[in-house]
């Protein structure tokens, strides 16, 4: 059977020069894991697979080869307007369709719309299901059992070339996914993964991939795909170190501070750690990801401070993962110490999010039952800069003023100057230097939203939840993410299922 496997990394074509690096030397590595393994799968099970990435570079619809009986689509939900044109047409040529990845995860209900097949939790057996047509469409189907097997990185070597190399050979910038463990032990409400088991994967398998990297791609990143990298922090520093010191690869990965304690630094330098992402998450005790229990304000900005500083003698790459707007958050005190992190830590990236409601985590459900969640936004907004709940404690006008005021503070010319000409390897300097143009237009979409809710009353009467009705602002905006893919769309196809 001819399989083609389609990752969407973006729903929109890159338009600019500094969209088009930002999307060829960043977006392009944010590549899945699963969907390469769903390629191997089908190879060995004697099928012809196509696997391919959309970053932006071109028609999405190209990289579907003509004769595929079925078609694998994994999407975010930013994309998943994308994912839905797509499979319309896909359809209307009696190509089966199946959807994977985060939004299927969150939002199945809504998928199945469009979707021949929509899964949650997959692995080879279920691929092998699919393929052999076990099940009835329209079907959500998953496998109810935890991943705990996944190609090598030799036998995904052809997908993550294809992914994120260039030429055949690794860029500068070039990540290669590998995961050490699946779940978090941590409940964040946000998190899809809130409830998933913490598991580390087969130490064995972990141990090969390195060694087959080390010996073959001795000069590419690594990056680490767990939700929250070494829970089990000496045994997986001790897998990695089973590597000669000469011969490890370079990686990057998130975690959580309260597992980078200060004596374990080091280690991180010895295993070649170069970038670290930590959740901070908020100024107040939102979460317990920071490791600084029982402070809050300026007291917990101080430690967390102090920890950053400790790290960056060990660890050259540092950013930092914040959500403004929390129930917690009130006034300009999250604001302001925000503001004052990046000015006292120019040498780590801040990553401001605003809350958003992913389908399966306690903050969905508890913001559909209190009334707060945006009904008619479509599931293709729910990302930054969009808003798509009533706030507990900001108006939204004001939100978004107190957003522009931080994303000013995080793209200034002296921020830039410092990520420019920071020390630490070239390719995160480039990184970071991309990452501040994307705030800067960021920044202007927020500046866009504010004029609107300052100046027109049936935009703002959605945003603070009296009046139900799309704002026709963002159907403009959505179908012109889509582009020719616009009227493949109804009205009623973009208004979301909420179950």
């Amino acid at each position: 059977m001819r399989v083609a496997i389609l990752e969407l990394l973006t729903d929109a074509p890159v338009r600019s020069l500094a969209s088009r690096l930002y999307s060829r030397y960043f977006r392009k590595q944010f590549v899945s894991i699963m969907p390469q393994a769903i390629s191997v799968w089908c190879r060995e099970l004697g099928h012809a697979p196509h696997y391919a990435t959309y970053y932006g570079q071109c028609d999405p619809l190209s990289l579907v080869p003509a004769d595929a009986e079925i078609v694998f689509i994994a999407a975010y939900t930013q994309a998943s307007a994308l994912a839905y044109a797509l499979a319309k047409i896909l359809h209307a040529r009696g190509i089966t369709t199946v959807l994977g990845g985060p939004h299927a995860k969150s939002f199945p209900a809504d998928c199945l719309r469009f979707f021949d097949l929509v899964v949650k939790d997959c692995d080879k057996t279920l691929v092998s299901d699919i393929l052999r047509g076990r099940f009835t469409p329209p079907a959500i189907v998953t496998s109810g059992r935890p991943l705990t097997d996944l190609p090598s990185v030799e036998e995904r070597m052809p997908e993550i070339s294809a992914a994120v190399f260039e030429r055949g050979r690794p860029a500068i910038t070039s990540l290669v996914p590998i995961l050490s463990s699946t779940g978090c032990p941590y409940s964040c409400d946000f998190c899809t993964d809130w409830n998933s088991r913490y598991q580390e994967m087969p130490k064995e398998k972990l141990r090969a991939d390195l060694a087959y990297l080390a010996t073959h791609y001795p000069d590419v990143l690594v990056g680490y795909h767990d939700p929250n990298f070494a829970v089990r922090f000496d045994q997986t520093m001790d897998v990695i170190e089973s590597i000669p010191a000469a011969r490890r690869n370079r990686y990057i990965m998130e975690s959580s501070l309260s597992v980078l304690k200060p004596a374990r630094l080091h280690r991180l330098k010895a295993t070649r750690c170069i970038y670290v992402a930590p959740g901070v998450e908020s100024w107040g005790q939102y979460s317990n990801k920071a490791g600084a229990a029982g402070k809050q304000g300026l007291d917990k900005l101080n430690q967390v401070t102090e920890h950053f500083e400790a790290i960056r003698r060990f660890v050259p790459g540092l950013q930092a993962n914040f959500i403004f707007g929390t129930d917690e958050d009130c006034g300009a005190e999250p604001v302001e110490l925000t503001k004052e992190f990046v000015r006292r830590a120019p040498f780590v990236f801040p990553s401001v999010n605003i809350p958003c409601p992913f389908g399966g985590t306690p903050l969905f459900d508890r913001m559909l039952a209190e009334g707060r969640l945006l009904r008619a936004m479509p599931f293709a907004l729910y990302y930054n800069p969009y808003l798509v709940v009533v706030l507990r404690n900001y108006e939204p006008g004001a939100y978004y003023r107190h957003l522009i005021d931080i994303a000013a503070t995080v793209a200034s010319t002296a921020a830039l100057a410092h990520r420019l000409f920071d020390r630490g390897p070239a390719a995160l300097r480039l990184v970071h230097a991309l990452r501040s143009l994307a705030v800067k237009r960021e920044m202007n979409a927020f500046c866009v939203i504010e004029r609107k809710l300052s100046t027109d009353g049936e935009f703002r009467a959605f945003h603070e939840g009296r009046s139900e009705s799309l704002p026709e602002w963002y159907r403009t905006v959505l179908r012109g993410r889509l582009g020719r893919y616009a009227d493949v769309l109804s009205d009623q196809d973009l208004t979301p299922v909420l179950q």
